[in-house]
């Protein structure tokens, strides 16, 4: 049985992964123009006090993204 895939929305501030994959094609359009781009290396920055909005730092500038979108974003594992 294979466990769950790893997204950004799972990462702990200064964590780090490489996106495997977008799974939302909606959104995948936003998050690709924005950078997200399979291969890329995501660092988690910050998490706002109650958790929603993240931060995460991609391509060396700071991205600011909803949990729901954060977890579109699929890591390798």
């Amino acid at each position: 049985m294979q466990a769950q895939q790893k997204s950004v929305r799972d990462l702990k501030i200064g964590e780090s992964g490489e996106i495997a994959s977008l799974s939302d094609p909606e959104m995948a359009l936003k998050l690709l123009e924005m950078g997200c781009i399979p291969g890329v290396m995501v660092k988690l920055n910050s998490r706002a006090p109650l958790g929603d909005p993240i931060t995460i730092i991609v391509n060396d500038y700071t991205l600011s993204l909803r949990l729901d979108e954060a977890a579109t974003i699929l890591l390798k594992a």
